[in-house]
């Protein structure tokens, strides 16, 4: 039995299935769906439930020692429209939650995928534009099956196979920046 915590692989179970009945879902709408089927009046309430249940935060280092915890990258973007095309339904990311301040004020948003999290924000001064994330992973050849058959208009990602470190997919956003994607050689 699924619980809440399962919510965003309900999302794409429900977006696959009705594709196949071709009804055409955005992701963001099956999340709204799945939320409401939970009792919840929309994904943002349900994600911040979720983050509730999340495993605690490392305990204090009582011994004077830093402990630092793995970073998110956050990315510049433009557009929120070109940006959840590119990143939800090309790469397969799922929006976790986004804010704004106010109505007609700049985006900010979590994607996850596979346990990278990005921040994607429109914020002026959080993130330059032609950044680069560096990513280590496995499977690359079905990331980029995955990539190629999706028939994105804007890019047609191939690997280097002696890339630095590995195989490498390097996949441009439409902002200037780009996403490595390496895996590293057996």
């Amino acid at each position: 039995m699924r619980s809440f915590r399962d919510a965003k692989q309900m999302a794409k179970s429900l977006r696959e299935t009705m594709a196949a009945r071709q009804v055409t879902l955005s992701h963001s709408e099956t999340l709204e769906i799945v939320a409401r089927q939970f009792g919840y009046d929309d994904w943002n309430v349900l994600a911040a439930k979720i983050g509730d249940t999340a495993p605690d935060a490392p305990a204090a280092a009582t011994d004077g020692a830093v402990r630092l915890q793995m970073g998110i990258p956050v990315l510049r973007i433009f557009d929120e429209a070109k940006a959840k095309e590119f990143y939800l339904d090309f790469l397969g990311f799922t929006m976790d939650w986004d804010h704004r301040f106010g109505p007609n004020m700049p985006l900010y948003m979590q994607v996850s995928r596979s346990g990278l999290q990005l921040h994607l924000s429109e914020h002026h001064g959080d993130a330059s534009p032609g950044s680069t994330v560096f990513v280590w992973m496995v499977g690359i050849h079905a990331l980029h099956a995955e990539l190629i058959g999706k028939r994105y208009t804007y890019s047609k990602p191939g690997i280097e196979e002696d890339g630095p470190g590995g195989r490498t997919l390097q996949v441009p956003d439409p902002f200037g920046n780009r996403i490595r994607f390496c895996e590293k050689r057996g």
